[in-house]
């Protein structure tokens, strides 16, 4: 992970250009309802001090514009930031007892992209997802194919990078993780440097259950190599936290996390990236 003292804007940059891929329209459960054909491009005015995005979408029949929309910034939010690499994460910096929320994950490797968008309503129920899988319009590459039970299992190591929203210093650690299948059963335990954790999910199809506690937790298995990770129902009250990972190419794994405390506040947000051994 370097360039690790580039300014967030900097690591913005690394984004810039045209990426051609699809949007596909998930429901909660992991059933594609549309892909709709994308084009997003972002482009550096004024000595890359402004950037200028257009993201057009257009019929996989006919090719005719369902969208498109236009964008000029010359700052970041406060909801968003960025990893070295240029991945990033922009979403909810506090969840409410009666409020949305949500948030949009971006993976970058070489001149692909993995981005998902997972959006939770007001009854704190996961309610929409997006999968965007895109690469650089001049440098079509393939794209991982689904994800799979057995593409997940064995033996990971890596390391994670843990960024806050007070800006305090950025906090580096390894981590080790073990999948195990067992029948219809997922074993899963993960240690790092602060904690230890393990956890069984029961496998139904393209979906993994972790139904221990009582805040039930889904991993839907995806196209492109992604996963996806979160409650179906967020018990107000509770820390949450939501995850997306890449399986960017067979033994090497990118995982992003979001988290939230008991009383909805963003904590931190992890990137990890990690190799089978």
């Amino acid at each position: 992970m370097s360039d690790s003292t580039a300014s967030q804007w900097d690591r913005l940059l690394k984004n810039l250009g045209a990426w051609r891929g699809s949007f596909t329209r998930l429901s909660p459960t992991g059933e594609q309802l549309d892909d709709l054909p994308s084009l997003v491009s972002l482009e550096g005015l004024d000595e890359h001090r402004t950037i200028h995005q257009i993201v057009r979408l257009t019929s996989p029949v006919d090719g005719a514009v369902v969208s498109e929309k236009s964008f000029r910034y010359s700052s970041l939010n406060q909801n968003i930031q960025f990893f070295p690499d240029g991945a990033f994460c922009q979403g909810s910096v506090q969840i409410a007892p009666f409020g949305d929320f949500g948030a949009e994950f971006g993976l970058i490797a070489g001149n692909r992209r993995l981005r998902l968008v997972q959006l939770y309503d007001n009854e704190h129920r996961l309610s929409r997802l997006t999968l965007i899988r895109e690469h650089r319009e001049d440098r079509p590459e393939p794209e991982s194919p689904p994800l799979t039970v057995e593409a997940l299992e064995g033996t990971w190591q890596g390391e994670s990078l843990s960024l806050y929203p007070d800006f305090q210093p950025p906090s580096v650690a390894k981590t080790f993780l073990t999948v195990e299948r067992r029948g219809d059963q997922l074993v899963q335990q993960l240690r790092s440097d602060h904690f230890e954790w393990s956890s069984t999910a029961r496998i139904d199809g393209a979906r993994l259950l972790f139904e221990e506690g009582s805040q039930p937790v889904q991993v839907l298995l995806m196209a492109g190599g992604a996963s996806c990770t979160g409650p179906l129902v967020h018990t107000w009250g509770k820390p949450v936290f939501m995850e997306v990972g890449w399986l960017v190419e067979p033994g090497l794994r990118q995982r992003m996390i979001r988290r939230f405390a008991a009383k909805g506040e963003w904590v931190s947000l992890t990137l990890v990236t990690e190799r089978r051994v």
